[in-house]
């Protein structure tokens, strides 16, 4: 027996609408949104937010009655050079970030390796890290959200698979990407869905078209986002759905889509949704 919802709870990527938090929630406030994933504020990187700068976030999102779903981390995005103590030491700064704006999820990384190196020889390194990262999730009751970025240790679902049953931690789950997957060759929901589904807690939204990887709005590409998005009706997800769109050239933060593209992602999303009969709140 199937349970659907109702409605999911739709967010976004505020930083892909302007540096301006204010610009960011007035946006997406006007598409419907209550809730904002935080990747950076004032062109400033979460993890690099001071705390006045914090507290001003804080403040305004609660003067908004804006709720945080996600802190969008750079954590994990580094070379699997780095000291693994010194990237569980920047978790902790940003465990305070979510914590400050009130929210347990962190979105999270599984290590660059060096052109030519492969993946299985750095897999040791990547689950040392990993479990230790989580660890200090479990410790401060917070979750960490695995993105399935390109080239980095768990790009594919054999590999996403891989650190989710390894780790083997309530307090790591994944975030689902699929035009991440399509980045790499998968073809989402068909290569991938069915051995993730058990973990997965939180679907970012985008597109992209594998002759090119082009990023392109929802509905648009191959990452079979209407698979995707009936199987998880049908499963009764109930949790968030943020938009992503990348639609513009990207800046050293991460993708960017300007106020005009984010609402086109979004409309697209919302078609999608309404051919499958789920709303959002």
């Amino acid at each position: 027996m199937t349970v659907q919802p109702d409605a999911w709870t739709l967010s976004g990527f505020g930083d892909e609408i302007d540096p301006d938090p204010a610009v960011q929630v007035a946006v997406l406030k006007a598409l419907g949104a209550r809730y904002i994933e935080v990747r950076s504020a004032w062109g400033v990187n979460v993890i690099d937010l001071d705390d006045e700068q914090l507290a001003e976030l804080a403040r305004r999102f609660a003067a908004e009655e804006m709720g945080v779903s996600a802190v969008a981390s750079p954590i994990g995005k580094v070379n699997i050079s780095v000291p693994a103590e010194a990237e569980v030491a920047r978790l902790a700064r940003v465990i305070r970030v979510a914590q400050k704006l009130g929210t347990p999820n962190i979105r999270v990384f599984s290590f660059f390796r060096d052109a030519g190196v492969e993946a299985s020889s750095i897999r040791d390194d990547v689950m040392h890290r990993m479990r230790l990262m989580a660890d200090l999730a479990e410790d401060e009751g917070v979750v960490l959200l695995h993105e399935n970025e390109k080239d980095i240790y768990g790009d594919t679902p054999e590999r996403v698979l891989d650190i989710v049953e390894s780790v083997g931690s309530s307090s790591l789950r994944l975030a689902w990407d699929n035009a991440n997957f399509v980045q790499v060759g998968v073809r989402p929901f068909t290569d991938g869905y069915a051995a993730l589904r058990p973990y997965l807690d939180y679907l970012q939204v985008k597109d992209a078209r594998a002759a090119t990887g082009e990023v392109v709005p929802a509905g648009e590409g191959d990452g079979q986002l209407l698979e995707t998005l009936t199987a998880l009706r049908d499963d009764g997800y109930s949790g968030f759905a943020s938009l992503e769109p990348h639609l513009a050239v990207a800046h050293e933060l991460g993708g960017f889509s300007g106020p005009v593209a984010f609402g086109e992602a979004a409309r697209a999303f919302a078609d999608l949704l309404r051919e499958i009969g789920v709303g959002t709140v």
